[in-house]
């Protein structure tokens, strides 16, 4: 199902960049990361912390809403993207799937799946197969698929999301806030099929989440957003049990979250100082 890419380097590497909005509003400050092929990698923080920013910059998206890289870089698979269109950057693998799911209320749950192949020039039959292995990985979907997606349940429009994202055939799937309004149950549900699309299709999720719990259960690695800036990141486990991390995001031994940069333990990072 899935390109090739270089095992070589990071499939996707944001390297310190700024965006502002509306030409005065900086959103981020000098933020990096990177993502392996074949890793899932998390974007943590609470609300407002730059999650959905990072990902709307790396997808090209900013431009709709007044945004923009002023500063840094951001590559994939080897090469620059800022300049690419939001399309182009689906044709080389690299898609967001939105917070909020927004899926075509008045389309039916497969005409849905079926506009994420608007890219793809591989012929119906190609189509069809990657359809069927949506519905494999989401019977949900396949069990309501003539039914009109605006009259679905939550959980059920963002399996949509995501199946209509993999039907454009990514390597990379820029993954926002999947566990937003969702009971627990779906919520676990969802994850586990990104785990089993990670695992089975080789697919490379980066996702902002909330819900830092479940979000480090089945990341690789993560990064903690605060006020725009990268203020922790490491291997999954270790935020896990970082005391900081359970106090501050986790809420296991804290008497109210506070901010992460006001902690003893915390140091800013030198890039900062700059």
């Amino acid at each position: 199902m899935l390109q090739k890419v270089d095992d070589s380097a990071p499939l996707l590497a944001v390297n310190n960049i700024e965006v502002i909005y509306n030409h005065v509003i900086l959103v981020l400050k000098g933020v990096s990361l990177s993502v392996p092929k074949g890793g899932i990698v998390a974007i943590l923080g609470a609300n407002g912390a730059g999650k959905t920013t990072t990902l709307k910059a790396i997808s090209n998206l900013l431009r709709a809403e007044r945004g923009e890289v002023t500063k840094g870089s951001i590559s994939f698979d080897g090469a620059e993207i800022q300049n690419l269109s939001p399309a182009e950057l689906v044709r080389r693998g690299c898609i967001q799937v939105m917070e909020g799911r927004h899926c075509f209320g008045h389309l039916t749950i497969e005409e849905n799946l079926m506009t994420g192949a608007f890219t793809r020039t591989d012929g119906r039959a190609a189509v069809n197969r990657d359809l069927d292995m949506v519905y494999e990985y989401f019977p949900r979907l396949k069990e309501r698929r003539r039914s009109q997606a605006g009259y679905t349940s939550g959980g059920e429009q963002q399996m949509c999301a995501i199946g209509r994202a993999l039907m454009s055939r990514p390597t990379t799937i820029l993954l926002d806030e999947p566990s937003m309004g969702l009971a627990p149950q779906l919520v676990e549900e969802i994850f586990e099929i990104v785990r089993d699309l990670n695992d089975k299709e080789g697919v490379t999720f980066l996702l902002a989440e909330q819900n830092t719990n479940i979000a480090l259960r089945y990341a690789t690695y993560g990064y903690i957003l605060e006020s725009g800036r990268v203020v922790m990141d490491g291997e999954a486990k270790e935020l896990r049990e970082n005391e900081d991390v359970k106090e501050f995001y986790l809420g296991i031994g804290g008497e109210g979250r506070k901010s992460f940069r006001d902690v003893k333990h915390y140091k800013r990072r030198k890039r900062w100082l700059a």
